[in-house]
């Protein structure tokens, strides 16, 4: 057997058509796309392992996945083949080898996701409405402000996250979480870096935060959903097609010596 090691693979996709990254059995997903694809090209069956399992309708930026590929591939000439066999909706922006052992989910150090939301009339083209949340204005942007400097330390997330998960802690470290103006000002951006996220995280986190920016609910009861045992006083989540996996960060003992 060709000896084979870690292949980092630095992904973009349109999460749109998607039923997610993960493999399932009758859906369409990445993880599925590229395998497919991997197995044309070296005539075996390889086993890809994304940084993170987005959800279906969630797009990437940055997304990390590993392969195990024989040394007779070079990155650029991998990269190459999977581009002219990937469908439109993946685009494979580099590789790179890894040190033997590398997993992108179990070594990643961080994350950083951006979620958009569209504030004009201009959300709802077709060019925009895949990738942003169409939300009317107005909303409160200091609240926001306020409720994204809430989020940041180390704090319990259960009740911002997606019901019936199997974790050993719900705790995640947040290093920054903030909104911005974006475009020609048409469009406010969540940005949020942390060491590990829940499922729906960030989705239940905007939800809420546009609900308070909406006078809708008060700023504390953010403070108080952090720490919390249930989601059942969250804001229901946005909608998975404003959300972007940005990148993914990883100790330079990751990479391999070349």
């Amino acid at each position: 057997m060709t000896a084979a090691r870690p292949m980092l693979l630095l992904l973009h996709y349109d999460g749109g058509l998607f039923a997610g990254w993960q493999r399932q059995t009758a859906e369409r997903t990445v993880q599925q796309e590229l395998e497919t694809v991997l197995a044309r090209l070296t005539g075996e069956h390889v086993a890809v392992t994304g940084a993170g399992r987005t959800d279906a309708g969630v797009h990437a930026l940055g997304q990390v996945a590993a392969a195990a590929v024989a040394e007779r591939w070079h990155p650029g000439e991998l990269v190459r083949a999977l581009n002219a066999l990937l469908p439109p909706d993946v685009w494979v922006e580099r590789a790179q080898r890894m040190a033997p052992g590398f997993n992108p989910r179990r070594d990643a150090t961080e994350r950083t996701y951006c979620y958009r939301i569209g504030l004009d009339e201009g959300a709802h083209s077709p060019f925009r409405r895949r990738y942003e949340w169409a939300v009317r204005p107005p909303l409160d942007e200091p609240l926001l402000a306020r409720a994204a400097a809430m989020l940041e330390g180390e704090h319990g997330f259960r009740a911002l996250a997606a019901a019936g998960q199997e974790k050993a802690h719900w705790r995640c470290r947040v290093a920054e979480a903030r909104w911005e103006r974006s475009g020609s000002g048409e469009r406010l951006e969540f940005w949020i870096t942390a060491d590990r996220f829940l499922h729906r995280m960030v989705r239940f986190l905007v939800g809420t935060m546009v609900e308070i920016a909406r006078l809708r609910r008060p700023l504390a009861d953010l403070s108080g959903l952090l720490d919390a045992e249930d989601n059942r006083a969250a804001s229901p989540p946005a909608p998975p097609h404003g959300l972007f996996l940005v990148q993914v960060r990883f100790p330079a003992s990751c990479y391999a010596d070349e």
